[in-house]
């Protein structure tokens, strides 16, 4: 079972700025990714000329099962509000995260995480800190039927205020008891993994450098494996792509 996590930048490339689809899809593809969680992905997004990135991908991985959720309707560091359950069906600019499989998909589960209140301190250069708002966030499951059983299987992408992200990951583990183990976390989750696996007592599955991309020096990116999961990891990768600032995280389980 191969299970990659993507945090794709909304599909732009770091060296022209661009977004091609045709990049993307050859990135994805790249993977070989059996199952594949995605964050910061556009939908109808003037910045990235409409398309569908999350098809884009799932194509690419020639998933028969995959679903987009929006956290936000707008576009972010612009204007955005929160989405709501029903955003699915409107042809507005959306931004979230995604979930493809190549297996099919017996049950999905969608649960939303508030922003952090007022506005937090954030880098945006050297030596210079503005105060921005977060955005809300989504955890994305999916009840998957493998060759090995069946496994649920999320993704997210955290806020990246300190404290609330360590916050949201406790309030995803609850949410995702309501679905059946073995359960496996795929995310940017804006944490170390030393506080990811003290977060949630679970198995932090590989360590690798994802961020930023041309450089990686620190990990945001991870996969985390519940208890109940008894696969052994026997390779990691972080796969340059042509895409983002986040290198993807490749996990093999046994």
């Amino acid at each position: 079972m191969r299970l990659a996590t993507f945090n794709i930048l909304h599909g732009r490339s770091l060296h022209d700025g661009l977004v091609e689809p045709e990049r993307l899809r050859d990135a994805v593809r790249g993977l070989d990714a059996d199952v594949l969680g995605l964050q910061e992905v556009d939908r109808n997004q003037p910045r990235s000329g409409g398309h569908d990135l999350a098809a884009v991908a799932a194509e690419a991985i020639g998933a028969v099962a995959h679903r987009f959720v929006p956290a936000v309707v707008g576009t972010p560091g612009e204007e955005f509000r929160a989405a709501t359950d029903s955003e699915s069906a409107h042809d507005l600019p959306q931004y979230g995260v995604a979930l493809a499989s190549r297996w099919p998909v017996e049950r999905w589960l969608v649960h939303r995480l508030p922003a952090a209140p007022g506005r937090s301190p954030m880098p945006v250069g050297p030596g210079k800190i503005v105060l921005m708002p977060d955005e809300p966030r989504v955890l994305l499951a999916a009840v998957i039927g493998t060759p090995a059983g069946r496994y649920t299987v999320a993704t997210t992408h955290l806020s990246w205020v300190p404290g609330w992200n360590f916050r949201q990951l406790r309030r995803v583990v609850r949410a995702l008891r309501a679905l059946p183990g073995p359960r496996i976390l795929l995310g940017d989750l804006n944490l170390p993994a030393r506080v990811a696996g003290f977060a949630t007592g679970w198995r932090v599955a590989a360590g690798g450098a994802t961020f930023p991309s041309p450089d990686p020096r620190i990990q945001l990116d991870h996969v985390l494996l519940d208890p109940t999961v008894d696969r052994r990891v026997v390779e990691v990768t972080t796969p340059v792509v042509p895409v983002s600032d986040h290198r993807p995280l490749v996990v093999r389980l046994d």
